[in-house]
């Protein structure tokens, strides 16, 4: 993975976006040595979010189990506890 100052990308952006989106490059931008962002080729978000939809499916149907064992609260009960 490249890194490049925040300074050098402003004045390279074309060129990095370039990297990312023909070359398959990652770009981490740095300032004062510390990561900051990234300018990644478009392929890595699309995986990242059929991830983060996979982990969420998941999620909703351990809460779905849970909720068959143990039962569920009304939502008129969750707001007198919370005094709403």
């Amino acid at each position: 993975m490249t890194t490049v100052t925040t300074v050098k990308a402003r004045d390279q952006f074309a060129d990095v976006v370039n990297r990312a989106a023909f070359g398959k490059e990652r770009v981490v931008l740095t300032r004062r040595g510390k990561g900051l962002a990234a300018v990644v080729p478009i392929e890595d978000i699309e995986i990242l979010e059929k991830l983060e939809d996979r982990i969420d499916l998941e999620d909703a149907r351990r809460a779905l189990r849970e909720s068959g064992r143990k039962g569920t609260v009304s939502w008129e009960k969750i707001k007198r506890d919370l005094g709403l």
